[in-house]
């Protein structure tokens, strides 16, 4: 089964590290996905930009509007993902136990629509 490990964590906090301190928190990540990659589990991982950067669209009564920075103000941003093939939830929440982002803020665990169980078996 296909799982999105969404991290989220504060860009203020992070931001209040020492560049030391953030190189630690990048080494943290990338030995993480060298363990998802060396499991044969990672699908794809991308860490984004920070929040203020994202515009958000809505689309009502058939008008659009653009507003900057994302849909919510909260204590904690989505920073970025790992996308991860296996077998169950169960392992796809020992994988985001072990994410360096569970420690600093937290890991949203979200299953993939199997297009194949989708009406008309989009696959």
């Amino acid at each position: 089964m296909k799982y999105l490990l969404l991290v989220y964590r504060s860009e203020a906090e992070h931001a209040k590290l020492s560049p030391t301190e953030q190189q630690a928190v990048t080494a943290d990540y990338m030995s993480y996905a060298r363990g998802l990659a060396e499991a044969k589990v990672l699908v794809g991982a991308e860490q984004l930009q920070r929040a203020s950067s994202a515009t958000t669209v809505r689309t009502r009564s058939g008008k659009t509007t653009r507003t900057d920075g994302p849909f919510a103000e909260t204590k904690e941003q989505l920073g970025g993902y790992f996308f991860i093939d296996v077998p169950n939830l169960e392992a796809a929440l020992d994988w985001a136990a072990k994410c360096p982002g569970a420690k600093q803020g937290c890991i949203e665990v979200r299953p993939i629509v199997d297009r194949a169980d989708m009406p008309g078996g989009m696959a």
